[in-house]
């Protein structure tokens, strides 16, 4: 007797495995079907590593210059050369993605945070709420992008706080970036809300007295949670473009501290000289990143779709 309980135990507990690893491995299932985003993730991923660790690993010296090796082209010594200060391109590069990287993610972060949080009250609660919140959004939209980015940065590095003059211009960057990119957020997360609002695990949640903040966060924004992520890795490369421009018109982090787009700035003088590599390989890293994270976007996109079933 003991015997067929044990047997039926174990195989209960097998089919509770396999359907937590069904559902654990469903999306990387799909996932990997996507042959871009995967080739996309792997890019991205050594990048990030070389990008932490090259810095530390790398013999030359991030701002140290040397006059005897001023615009040297691509060689053994120097693959990527050398800038206008006999600095090690390859060395720079890689530092700069940091910031670059880092200024995508934690402004993505910060739209994220926003747009989750607007469009959640939009949505769940409705009428002249949702209202206000959206003619804002809309008001926000309606706004141009570049001069504002440009605006509030220059507003922001007039402010005396320390921790943004000790940053040398990154969490101004950060702050601007994330509060000008919320708004896509804040529309899927409303549709989303009005939606799953008035399905039934709401109403029953409702029922036993749950706080309208418990419902929120606890029962649908988990279900909404998917566009999200999605417009979040997308928007993480509209980020990184946004910050090298505004790097190379001179109005974002500012040198010595090197990321690609104020490398790509310096770059333009020496191009009269015929200096070429100083402004491809900054350029052509933003290139693989960019595209990179998109290939990941479309492949999240295709792998968080409800509609696949298999």
């Amino acid at each position: 007797m003991s015997t067929n309980v044990d047997i039926a135990q174990l195989g209960q507990e097998q089919v509770i495995e396999s359907e937590e690893e069904t559902l654990f491995s469903l999306t990387w299932r799909h996932f990997r079907k996507h042959r871009m985003a995967l080739i996309g993730m792997i890019t991205l991923t050594l990048l990030l590593l070389a990008c932490i660790f090259g810095p530390y690993i790398s013999p030359y010296d991030i701002e140290r210059s040397n006059v005897r090796e001023i615009g040297q082209p691509p060689s053994l010594a120097h693959p990527f050369g050398t800038d206008e200060l006999g600095r090690d391109l390859l060395t720079r590069i890689l530092a700069g993605g940091r910031i670059s990287l880092a200024v995508g993610a934690m402004s993505m972060l910060v739209a994220v945070t926003i747009g989750i949080t607007i469009g959640s009250l939009a949505g769940f609660y409705g009428g002249r709420v949702d209202n206000i919140l959206m003619r804002f959004t809309d008001v926000v939209l309606t706004l141009p992008r570049l001069f504002l980015l440009i605006l509030m940065v220059l507003i922001l590095r007039s402010i005396n706080w320390p921790y943004l003059q000790e940053s040398g211009g990154i969490i101004a960057i950060i702050l601007v970036l994330g509060l000008l990119s919320w708004m896509g957020i804040a529309r899927l997360v409303r549709g989303a809300f009005l939606s799953l609002r008035e399905m039934e695990f709401v109403e029953a949640a409702r029922s036993l007295g749950l706080s309208n903040k418990r419902i929120i966060v606890r029962h649908i924004l988990p279900n909404a949670i998917t566009p999200v992520i999605v417009a979040a890795t997308l928007g993480m490369a509209g980020a990184i473009i946004s910050e090298s421009g505004l790097s190379f018109l001179g109005f974002g982090v500012q040198p010595p501290t090197p990321t690609w787009g104020n490398m790509l700035s310096n770059a333009q003088t020496q191009m009269i000289k015929r200096q070429f590599w100083m402004a491809i390989f900054p350029g052509l890293m933003i290139f693989i990143t960019v595209i990179s994270i998109n290939y990941i976007g479309d492949g999240l996109r295709d792998a968080l779709d409800p509609r696949h079933v298999n």
